[in-house]
């Protein structure tokens, strides 16, 4: 992942790539999965989907930074855990420690996710959530959510 640390620096990651990608990927209700980074392009691409959900709401960048930090560390279900959208696509971790490398990694993406959908949401002229962005809310990549249903 690109970070701000100075000694793993790189120019762009998959989440950048997600980002990029998103409101052309959007629209797919079939994604043909080639290998570990498209599985992850994929839970990105969801995970911009329910960014978007809580961003349409925030009325500041500021306010959308503390809902991105606060739905990237809320406990959310990895594969092989009920409520995982997506088990029939990952393998379960084999063991405990594969578990906690899991959970760290997704909250990770989570986390740089969330941030850098704000750089590209919030319009720094009026400090609210662009309408081309926002747009893609309703929109459902895969047919699938990583939200429970009605939320």
């Amino acid at each position: 992942l690109r970070t701000d640390h100075s000694c793993c620096r790189i120019e762009s990651d998959i989440i950048d790539e997600a980002i990029y990608y998103f409101k052309a990927n959007v629209f797919f209700k079939n994604y043909e999965i080639k290998n570990e980074a498209d599985r992850t392009l994929i839970y990105v691409t969801l995970y911009i989907s329910e960014c978007l959900k809580r961003l349409q709401k925030c009325s500041s960048r500021s306010q959308g930074e503390k809902e991105m930090y606060t739905l990237g560390i809320t406990n959310f279900p990895i594969p092989g855990e009920p409520g995982f959208p997506l088990n029939a696509m990952y393998a379960k971790p084999a063991n405990k420690q594969e578990e906690e490398t899991m959970r760290a990694y997704l909250q990770q993406i989570r986390q740089e996710t969330g941030l850098r959908l704000c750089d590209r949401v919030f319009d720094p002229q009026t400090d609210k959530p662009s309408k081309w962005w926002v747009c893609f809310v309703k929109k459902q990549f895969m047919n699938k959510s990583l939200s429970a249903p009605g939320q």
